[in-house]
């Protein structure tokens, strides 16, 4: 029988199910936030939302009282020309399931509530649990929604799944061998919540966590747009690392971004936090009007924001009303109105100007090293001790030269008439080498650029059409009118109020925002999974009680991150097998209600430093300018105009070329290609969750990518220098270094045969054996055949996923 006819039932099946998820069991009531309201928001608000001037007829659905309920059944099952709804023009039929949630909700009376995520966060208490499964709080929100639909958990993984699994998770790197054995031999009862504790603790935890707030705060290590010439960052990078590694208080975290440069004598973290404003593009000078270019900076840190800080689209109100959230046009430009008072010289990417070449527009703060410190002030004082040499000696009977004359000054000879000019010549020669010497060391000094006010309020306007040049109504700083209101108080408000709101109380967004993202990077998917969009077009929390549960809990933990990540691997939830029950599958195919373990493809970057960890390539230092991996030649050519800077890309070499992929250096207009087929962002807007394709591109690089072989070459090299071990007891290290766990009989023998193989090519080919193993002292053939192996291993669908 074909594939396709014997999954096709299991498919159709498992679609019905999907569907049928979307409601209660018959005799339960609906709610409207859960299951009506995102049936209204996808096909009716486009015409009957919030947005007035796309409102059909006058009339609304988003609100209560604005229409005759009684008559949508009438309209949705209508056959009638101008009387059906949604029109067929619309292309937005709804669904035989989505017709009877409407027609249910209006038989229990229609009843309208807030949307979910703008409700307060309230504690709730946790269901009554399944003492002999689990008595966690977050298992028994778990259980509770498996319920209704005959789920039952899975098998708790064995402890290789799970000592890899958590250090992915936790640290985005495999666990070490020591770290494996460690915890294979533990067998105390708290083994797992040690293991928990020791990834936690490992300054690989920062570098991870950091790279998923890289992607939402758009980091990147040029301008982007145009010339995208370099921008110095990458102590906003570094602090983010520390930030999560010192596990700074998320609510600090965000405030220190927001408005770190307005605290009382910011510190000198704080001041690098408020580097967050200064992420966005800058287009270069000549290619748009300064104002222009003003107003677009001032849209992208409002946006986001907007995204980041508080999950919500609030760019698609830049231009009017919002068709789906209550977002106004107005409310836009008064978040607008926090960002746009700005202090500093014109952010362009301008050749010229004093730190054009360390990519930096004033205001920044420089950040040098001890020794850069000392050899600073030790020119500064030979610089100063010569100037006033200089200064001392008589002065020339005619007009001493210009600076563009200078050149020809030194070369003066000394006359009866002027003794000294000798003299001068030979210390400004002095003084023009130590000012170059200075500019040298400066130009390793790492700088990055913050945020600063003006001292006096820059005005806000609506901009009719989102126009910089066409300014409407006036407005004042403040908060979208749905949500709480920012705390009263004398003159005009800052960006450290709208920190505290923020992270206030009464905010019903951050909290959740935050939590959801941090499910995410440990599941896959958030508990909402459009983590990007908690307004009405993004999809409900499956487990709505169990976010708000792990809301209060983080915000009444003081914000505390690791205790968050803490309560949420020690779940039974987290620690179940991602083999999938044929009942688990059918019922629930996305795994939305979590009867199972989480399975899928690893991000770029985890792929490509698993490899150099396996290895024993990886450089483990942390922190520093950018580095550049080996990429093919050429690569910045086709994206790069003849005044870019840089304009090539030179490639690192030695422990630089194999640092942690978070420090790679990262050209907005051309992303790293080993990182970006694997679906890495280009980091030009803001990103809260990253898609996942499985192309035969990815194939292509993985087996052909310069690094990848090196990673296989040095775990060949050694598991054949390390020990006299059989090839059996090789093929078992190599395999259990790459995927930690432990070959089946039939695994080993697959591996021997292909062990076979590839020595039989490379024992009939030297080239290519020379070629694959890179030189190196004799018995080229083997170390091929070996390399071959390992590069297989590396390949494995089983090494590319988490599990």
């Amino acid at each position: 029988m074909p594939l396709c006819t014997r999954l096709l039932p299991r498919l159709l099946g498992a679609a019905a199910a999907l569907l049928a998820t979307t409601a209660p069991a018959d005799d339960a009531p609906l709610r409207f936030s859960q299951h009506v309201r995102p049936i209204l928001s996808d096909k009716c608000f486009h015409c009957h939302g919030p947005d007035g001037e796309s409102r059909a007829a006058g009339v609304r659905l988003d609100v209560p009282g604005e229409v005759d309920v009684e008559e949508i059944p009438y309209r949705i099952e209508s056959d009638e020309p101008g009387y059906q709804m949604p029109p067929a023009e619309s292309h937005k039929s709804l669904t035989p399931e989505q017709v009877d949630i409407l027609n249910r909700w209006v038989e229990q009376g229609a009843p309208y509530e807030e949307h979910w995520s703008f409700q307060p966060v309230r504690q709730p208490d946790a269901p009554e649990g399944r003492p002999a499964w689990s008595d966690r709080a977050i298992d028994r929100f778990v259980a509770e929604r498996w319920k209704q639909r005959g789920l039952e958990p899975s098998p708790r993984a064995d402890k290789r799944t799970l000592v890899r699994r958590l250090a992915l998770d936790l640290t985005g790197l495999p666990p070490s061998p020591e770290v494996v054995e460690a915890f294979l031999a533990d067998e105390r009862p708290d083994a797992y919540e040690r293991l928990v504790d020791r990834l936690l603790d490992s300054p690989r935890h920062g570098e991870h966590l950091a790279r998923y707030w890289l992607d939402l705060v758009r980091y990147g290590d040029t301008n982007g747009l145009h010339h995208d010439h370099y921008r110095q960052m990458t102590p906003y990078r570094d602090w983010v690392i520390r930030a999560f590694d010192e596990n700074l208080p998320l609510d600090k975290f965000l405030s220190y971004q927001v408005a770190g440069d307005l605290y009382d004598e910011p510190t000198t973290d704080q001041l690098i936090a408020s580097g967050f404003n200064r992420l966005h593009l800058i287009i270069d000078v000549g290619t748009a009007l300064p104002e222009e270019s003003f107003n677009r900076n001032v849209v992208d840190r409002t946006s986001t924001f907007g995204t980041a800080m508080l999950g919500l689209t609030v760019e698609c109100a830049v231009c009017h009303d919002h068709k789906y959230d209550p977002i106004t046009q107005k409310d836009f430009y008064r978040l607008y109105a926090f960002f746009n008072n700005f202090d500093g010289e014109p952010e362009t990417g301008k050749r010229g100007t004093p730190d054009f070449r360390r990519g930096l527009q004033p205001p920044y703060v420089e950040l040098p090293s001890d020794s850069q410190r000392e050899q600073l002030g030790r020119l500064q004082e030979q610089i100063a001790r010569l100037e006033a040499q200089l200064e001392s000696l008589p002065p020339a009977p005619a007009a001493e030269p210009s600076k563009a004359d200078e050149q020809v000054a030194l070369k003066t000879e000394p006359s009866a008439d002027d003794p000294a000019a000798a003299e001068r010549a030979a210390l400004r020669e002095q003084i023009g080498s130590l000012r170059e010497q200075a500019e040298r060391v400066r130009r390793d000094v790492p700088a990055a650029l913050v945020m600063k006010e003006r001292s006096e309020q820059r005005p806000a306007h609506v901009l009719l059409r989102g126009q910089y040049d066409a300014p409407g109504e006036p407005v004042e700083r403040g908060t979208p009118g749905f949500l709480p209101p920012l705390p009263d108080r004398d003159g005009p408000a800052t960006r450290l109020d709208l920190a505290e709101w923020l992270v206030g109380a009464e905010n019903p967004l951050a909290a959740r925002v935050a939590v959801n993202r941090f499910w995410q990077y440990l599941f896959g998917v958030g508990l909402v999974k459009t983590s990007e969009d908690f307004g009405a077009q993004g999809e409900p929390p499956s487990h709505p009680e169990l976010l708000d549960y792990l809301a209060s809990r983080f915000v009444g933990s003081g914000w505390d991150v690791r205790e968050l990540l803490r309560e949420i691997v020690l779940s039974e939830t987290y620690r179940q097998s991602s083999t999938a029950p044929t009942e688990a599958f059918t019922n629930d195919p996305r795994n939305r209600w979590l009867a199972r373990g989480s399975r899928y493809r690893l991000d770029a970057e985890v792929i490509r430093d698993q490899a150099l960890a396996v290895s024993g390539l990886l450089n483990p230092q942390m922190y520093g300018s950018g580095v550049k991996p080996p990429q093919p030649p050429g690569l910045w050519e086709a994206v790069t105009m003849p005044s870019s800077y840089p304009k090539a890309y030179d490639a690192d070499s030695g422990a630089e070329a194999v640092r942690r992929s978070i420090y790679t250096f990262w050209k907005r207009g051309l992303p790293p290609p080993v990182l970006t087929v694997f679906d890495a962002p280009n980091r030009e807007s803001c990103v809260a969750r990253r898609e996942r394709t499985n192309t035969p591109l990815q194939a292509l690089l993985l087996m052909n990518e310069e690094q990848q072989f090196a990673a296989a070459r040095a775990l060949a090299g050694r598991l054949l220098e390390g020990s006299d071990a059989d090839d059996r007891e090789r093929l078992r290290q190599a395999y259990e270094a790459v995927t930690i766990q432990t070959p089946s009989a039939e695994t080993l023998a697959a591996l021997a045969d292909a062990l076979e193989t590839f020595r039989t090519r490379y024992a009939a080919d030297a080239d290519a054996a020379q070629a694959v193993s890179a030189g190196g002292d004799g018995n080229a053939d083997e170390r091929a055949a070996w390399t071959m192996v390992c590069h297989s291993l590396l390949n494995l669908d089983q090494t590319r996923n988490r599990e």
